[in-house]
């Protein structure tokens, strides 16, 4: 217990000073403003292409399909939400850093290609075989960015899809101002411009998303593999499997004409997209196998209670315990009791990574980092008392009824004594750790 109590300590010194915590708000906060930067540039770009009531309509109608779509990838992220601030910084880097790049060295490739080979085979290169490459690296490049920075953060393929989905979420967006923005301009009639809307907004949304979600992929078997050179092979792997789709995608579009695009659509595309959904839906499964099997002895080692096993073992038994909490104590005791649940997430999905060996030398400062997490986010539930007993006493999982010889988690420590906390369940950490 010494060595526990030695543990718990070093943790609390460790813990980020009023200046580590300066910098940790004010470092998102300057890349957002870069970011920022980089949409004002990418906006106006097209505003100099299309003219203001071409962006403005663009904007409206390219807003339509924003919302199903990264609602969706928020839906596959359930069981480990993201950062909100690492979401809204893909979003922006693909509407606009990646954008802005794609535009500028697509419209360069295309004028050098005209002049080269004339402007329908230049600029079915360009189409075909420029911006696929383009747009997949500058897009795929805030992925792997993140794999590599923000390592922690990214545990596997449902990460991947999640990031890389949003970041061709911003991409597609400002792709569909300039595409919708330019056939208004162009289009006396209107009907051109529903023509646009209609394949780019209803039927083709998730188009760019798909794309990139093959080098997320990628990236997602880098993360979860054991540490080495093949490993990271997966990557441009899927980078090449992103390029080839998006290239016959835009080159169905010009050779065929519409049987070509329709042949691709459902051949191709359709079925892609339907693996990708069966892909995702299996990955969540098994985030919940990974945190299912890790409960029990989370529970040996005193980080939580035996009697919260059941809620935490599903998405459903965790939603009902925060609405329970919600109407009986309030929406501040929801935010400790969800504060919980992620850092025990977190911590189950860390040392299932670290039974793959694919954490490395960083495995004992993460653990480090989120035990101390895991504890004070308990502690923090602990001290509203209805946050871990009112769900099982009203609409649990089961209905209402409690498990199974459930007894409410003691309240916490009495004021000027510790927490006590059991030993380590046997094999992960090493017992040289201060928790063993």
């Amino acid at each position: 217990m010494s060595q526990v109590m030695t543990g718990i300590t070093r943790l609390t010194q460790q813990m980020p000073t009023q200046t580590r915590q300066r910098r940790f708000v004010l470092g998102p906060v300057v890349v957002l403003v870069v970011l920022a930067f980089f949409v004002l540039i990418a906006i106006g770009i097209v505003q100099s292409e299309v003219g203001a009531g071409g962006v403005l309509l663009g904007a409206l109608l390219a807003l339509l399909p924003v919302g199903p779509v990264v609602a969706a990838f928020l839906w596959i992220d359930r069981w480990e939400p993201e950062p909100p601030h690492l979401l809204l910084a893909a979003f922006v880097w693909g509407a606009g850093v990646a954008a802005c790049i794609a535009i500028v060295l697509n419209s360069v490739a295309g004028i050098l290609l005209d002049a080269e080979l004339g402007a329908e085979e230049g600029g079915l290169i360009t189409v075909a075989v420029v911006a696929p490459i383009v747009e997949e690296a500058v897009k795929g490049l805030f992925v792997v960015g993140m794999l590599v920075f923000k390592r922690r953060e990214f545990d596997g393929i449902t990460d991947g899809i999640v990031y890389a989905g949003i970041t061709a979420a911003g991409f597609a967006f400002t792709e569909n101002i300039l595409y919708i923005g330019r056939t208004f301009d162009e289009d006396g009639s209107g009907a051109a411009t529903l023509t646009v809307v209609i394949l780019r907004c209803v039927f083709s949304p998730f188009a760019h998303p798909l794309f990139t979600a093959m080098t997320g992929i990628g990236a997602g078997i880098a993360a979860a593999s054991r540490r080495g050179s093949g490993a990271w092979l997966a990557i441009p792997a899927g980078y090449v499997v992103a390029v080839l789709l998006h290239g016959l995608w835009n080159a169905s579009g010009t050779l065929g004409g519409g049987t070509g695009f329709v042949g691709v659509y459902a051949v191709v595309m359709v079925p892609v997209f339907i693996s990708l959904i069966v892909l995702s839906v299996w990955q969540r499964k098994r985030e919940q196998r990974i945190v299912v099997e890790q409960l029990p002895g989370f529970a040996r080692a005193g980080w939580i209670a035996p009697s919260e096993i059941t809620l935490l073992s599903s998405l459903a038994g965790r939603r009902n315990w925060r609405a329970a909490v919600r109407r009986q104590s309030g929406r501040q005791v929801e935010q400790a009791v969800a504060r919980y649940q992620a850092a025990v997430t977190e911590m189950a999905f860390l040392r299932a990574r670290m039974a793959r060996g694919s954490v490395g030398r960083l495995a004992q400062k993460w653990h480090q980092e989120a035990l101390a997490e895991l504890l004070s986010a308990r502690l923090a539930a602990v001290g509203h008392p209805q946050a871990l007993t009112v769900a099982l006493r009203h609409g649990g999982p089961r209905g209402g009824r409690p498990p199974q010889n459930w007894t409410p988690p003691p309240p916490g420590p009495a004021p000027g004594q510790r927490q006590q906390y059991g030993p380590l369940p046997p094999g992960l950490p090493p017992q040289s750790w201060p928790y063993g």
